[in-house]
């Protein structure tokens, strides 16, 4: 199950609002491009500003309109352990295949600390997790022995299934692949470097340019899992430039504007983030008009 391009998807909005006729389209077209599971709430969602009521209904919507035909990992993380576990036992509730929990973020936690919350969200629920290390994000970096600690054949928690790898650290992932071998499913957080980490045992990826180009990206991860590497590395050089625009500034922010002109949703993202610079439209849109998805 945890394998294969993911979608890190967008929630999209509309004059403030939810806009659930926009995410089950988004849905559907995933679906149709061969996307191996749909994450919700996470930071490509625009968790951090998402109500508990809009949180949870987001993934209610993902889990009702999948409808089985994919996976749904719901985001569930948080900086508080306890709110976290809340809203993992609501995804449970609500029939998510499984959550995926960012590291906790401005609290700055030890490794220990690291270790003892995801130890108590596993041992609160009944259902696969999947920890998502960032510090970028989050301002603190979950080490390899740390997360192998956390899968130890003997003590460790056997619902922690797979990580999430954003640190951008091709050593870090390498040593977290080599200590948890067959135990987790090491998962790309980065477009950029899915392919690196699937020529090193890596499953797949979460990705934010599966969001405009799903089948590609799920055409990638088949292709480096089968071992086609020529192929899939005509896909990655050939996807590169694209991701490089989506990131000129911070997701989602390109995302959501290269959606909203293949009228796919509206760009509304909520503040603090704040529209895509007039400059860096001019590049994005460059860039969509070569790969021909405008």
């Amino acid at each position: 199950m945890f394998s294969g391009s993911m979608v890190a998807i967008v929630t999209p909005f509309k004059k403030g609002k939810l806009d659930e006729k926009a995410f089950g389209n988004l849905i559907e077209f995933q679906i149709a491009g061969g996307t191996a599971g749909i994450v919700p709430c996470g930071t490509t969602g625009e968790s951090a500003t998402l109500s508990h009521e809009e949180h949870n209904r987001v993934i209610e919507l993902a889990i009702q309109i999948a409808n089985g035909r994919t996976p749904v990992v719901a985001g569930t993380g948080s900086n508080s352990t306890e709110e976290a576990v809340a809203l993992t036992r609501h995804a449970q509730k609500v029939g998510a295949d499984a959550a995926l929990l960012i590291c906790p973020y401005y609290n700055k936690p030890t490794q220990e600390g690291l270790y003892r919350h995801f130890k108590t969200i596993a041992r609160s629920v009944d259902l696969p997790l999947i920890p998502y290390n960032i510090p970028g994000r989050t301002g603190v970096n979950m080490l390899p022995a740390t997360v192998a600690r956390l899968v130890d054949a003997k003590t460790g928690e056997r619902n922690i299934v797979a990580i999430k790898e954003s640190s951008g650290s091709i050593q870090q992932i390498s040593e977290v692949i080599r200590l948890c071998g067959d135990r987790l499913a090491v998962i790309s957080g980065d477009d950029a470097l899915t392919l690196t980490i699937l020529s090193l045992g890596g499953r797949g990826v979460i990705s934010v340019a599966a969001n405009l180009i799903p089948k590609d990206c799920a055409e990638l991860v088949r292709a480096a899992l089968k071992g086609d590497w020529d192929k899939a590395r005509r896909l990655h050089f050939g996807m590169a430039p694209l991701v490089d625009a989506l990131f000129i500034e911070t997701n989602p922010i390109p995302v959501k504007t290269a959606l909203g002109w293949m009228g796919k949703c509206s760009e509304e993202v909520r503040l603090p983030l704040c529209p895509l610079s007039e400059a860096n439209q001019a590049i994005l849109k460059k860039t969509m008009k070569a790969y021909g998805l405008i």
